[in-house]
C-alpha cells in the first residue's frame, strides 16, 4: 500500500518539476504544455512546440526565442528537413513574428 501511495505522490509532483526556460523578448516561460525534441544540429539545439496554441520555442545555440501561429505541419516539416538551420532561415524566421501574430498567454 505504501508503495502505491508513493507511486501516486510522485506522479502528482510530475507538474512540479516541469522546466522554465528564458524566452528573449519574451521571459520565462514553463515547458508543462509543450512537446521539446533535442536535436544533434549545431545551430538549432531544440525545438519545442505547444500544438493547441501553435505556438513554437526554439533554443538557437544558446537562446530560445519564440514564433507565434506555426502550423504542426511546419513544425513537423521542420524536424524531418535535411537541414534545420536552412528550414529555419527559409521558413520560419520572419514568417511567424509574435509582434505580428496573436501569442498566447501562459500563467506564471
Amino acid at each position: 500500500m505504501k508503495i502505491i501511495l508513493l507511486l501516486i505522490a510522485a506522479l502528482f509532483s510530475l507538474n512540479s518539476l516541469a522546466e522554465t526556460v528564458f524566452v528573449k523578448y519574451r521571459g520565462s516561460i514553463d515547458l508543462g504544455s509543450f512537446s521539446c525534441t533535442w536535436t544533434q544540429d549545431t545551430f538549432v539545439n531544440r525545438l519545442c512546440y505547444d500544438q493547441s496554441e501553435e505556438y513554437v520555442l526554439v533554443k538557437l545555440k544558446s537562446t530560445y526565442y519564440h514564433y507565434c501561429e506555426v502550423p504542426k505541419s511546419s513544425v513537423s516539416m521542420w524536424l524531418s528537413s535535411g537541414s534545420l538551420r536552412s528550414y529555419y532561415y527559409s521558413y520560419i524566421k520572419g514568417r511567424h513574428d509574435c509582434r505580428v501574430y496573436r501569442m498566447p498567454s501562459y500563467l506564471s
